[in-house]
């Protein structure tokens, strides 16, 4: 049944998904994506293109490469590259968004945003060698180091700095990911005492001991925001997990994998909803589910959370196997799009395609796929 289910996952993404947003996602004659798609593939205008869309489907298509050489994807790669370096790096820093006609429309730094950067960029190099790319990842660090790095421990959200701003865990974990890609690609030192700098963050600050639940909002001094603290998000995780590990590779200490281990417990015990799927959000003072619609990304970050955990065989496949059946049977639709929510009940809300959920849905599922190929559970793959 794994092989089976893996067999079409991998269709719909190389067949489905990632050919059509390359036929239809792309602006082929500018070299950027667009922001948003409609189910019948023509293009969803919100006004806006996010450096963040951008990072996404650059990181998207580079990794999709290294996986399977694709020729038309391949020369994807560099226009992008191009446009995103062009666009929005403006005066030394990076730029948050254009408008349709690609003029500026939002000038601040965003830390969410620039940790796609790192990790686009790096998987990028992996792919072209292009140099250009470690260049543009070093200025990126020097900024968030010069600009928007916090006296309490972290960075702030945006830059013009607002000290006040409500601070967040999930750019840091977004900037974990992409500073583990950097390391790998450069073993650059620096990169390597951030990732460090980040795992002590989130002990520290993001994880509750209490409750046994990763934190989501904060005041300026890291301390649980008086209307939003009690927020905690099943998907972020399982996202975390993931992190955790591959971060253990570089810095081993059990206190990261003790915690990956004690987010795994919470998130599976509260997070999965009794009839499938992961709520989108639970109350991290008595676990009760806030927001019980389920977007399509927190079931992707269950699947590469599963692939790392260290439980039994025989368990694994059994939450991979009923994972992606849900995910077939709810979200993954025969020509490449997805329901980007359902409701409740797992009926889908009518939403457009995000450019920015390809990668959630890429990783989730090629990871899956990996673990398969390495433990001989996939056969008859490219």
């Amino acid at each position: 049944m794994l092989n089976s289910a893996l067999l079409s996952s991998q269709s719909f993404l190389f067949d489905g998904l990632l050919k059509n947003w390359s036929l239809h996602g792309i602006n082929t004659e500018q070299g950027f994506s667009y922001e948003s798609m409609n189910h019948d593939w023509t293009i969803n205008a919100i006004d806006r293109i996010r450096l963040l869309t951008q990072c996404r489907q650059l990181y998207t298509f580079s990794h999709a490469c290294q996986r399977h050489h694709t020729k038309d994807w391949q020369a994807l790669l560099k226009p992008l590259f191009d446009f995103i370096t062009s666009r929005y790096f403006v005066d030394g820093r990076w730029i948050f968004s254009l408008n349709d006609d690609l003029s500026i429309k939002d000038q601040h730094s965003d830390a969410y945003a620039l940790a796609f950067v790192l990790l686009s960029f790096s998987h990028y190099y992996k792919v072209t060698n292009d140099d250009r790319a470690l260049f543009y990842m070093k200025e990126t660090h020097q900024f968030l180091l010069n600009n928007m790095q916090a006296e309490s421990g972290g960075f702030y959200e945006s830059f013009p700095v607002d000290v006040e701003q409500t601070r967040r865990q999930n750019p840091h974990m977004h900037l974990l990911e992409g500073y583990i890609a950097a390391f790998e690609v450069t073993q650059d030192a620096d990169y390597k005492a951030t990732i460090q700098s980040l795992l002590t963050l989130a002990l520290a600050h993001f994880y509750d001991k209490k409750s046994k639940t990763l934190r989501e909002f904060f005041n300026s001094d890291w301390q649980p925001h008086p209307t939003t603290g009690h927020l905690v998000e099943p998907g972020h995780h399982f996202e975390w997990v993931w992190l955790l590990y591959q971060a253990n590779k570089i810095l081993p200490n059990s206190d990261y994998t003790d915690l990956a281990q004690q987010l795994w417990l919470t998130a599976s015990r509260h997070g999965l909803a009794n009839n499938g799927g992961i709520y989108n959000q639970i109350d991290g003072n008595d676990y009760h589910p806030i927001d019980k619609e389920k977007r399509i990304w927190p079931i992707t970050e269950y699947l590469k959370a599963i692939t790392v955990m260290p439980i039994g065989k025989e368990e694994k496949v059994d939450r991979l196997e009923k994972a992606l059946d849900f995910v077939q049977q709810h979200y993954l639709q025969p020509n490449g799009c997805w329901n980007e929510y359902l409701n409740a009940d797992n009926t889908p809300k009518d939403f457009p395609l995000p450019g920015t959920s390809s990668y959630h849905i890429f990783l989730g599922l090629t990871e899956v796929i990996a673990w398969a190929k390495a433990n001989n559970d996939l056969e008859d793959s490219f």
